[in-house]
């Protein structure tokens, strides 16, 4: 089966455990069109680069899925309808990257320094 990288921008205004509801909701859909949905990442509320819908933040989603396009189809049409989702894109990929995303390295590189400076200053 194709494997698939799909990137969603949820609506600031809903909570995280709604954002975890709804890609719980979207595995489903997956596994049941005989797909499987092989990592989920949640990259947290971030700002957007301009406003959507009158958001200027939004919570991301990245989901790495191994499925028929039959399947993904399903995903993008449910991602129309529910009024949650501001933005999505599903992007066909030759095989997933084993690391962490790159949103997860910037994170922790960003973190990185502050503790070795605080150590340094003790």
């Amino acid at each position: 089966m194709p494997l698939y990288e799909h990137l969603l921008i949820a609506r600031q205004d809903i909570s995280a455990q709604q954002v975890d509801a709804l890609a719980t909701h979207l595995k489903t859909i997956v596994e049941g069109e005989g797909g499987k949905v092989e990592k989920q990442e949640y990259w947290g509320l971030r700002g957007l680069a301009y406003r959507i819908k009158k958001n200027r933040k939004g919570h991301y989603v990245l989901l790495n899925i191994n499925a028929p396009p039959k399947a993904i189809a399903e995903l993008e049409r449910q991602n129309k309808i529910n009024e949650d989702v501001l933005r999505y894109i599903s992007v066909k990929v030759d095989a997933f990257e084993q690391s962490a995303s790159k949103t997860r390295r910037d994170d922790r590189a960003e973190s990185k320094p502050e503790t070795e400076t605080a150590e340094a200053a003790q």
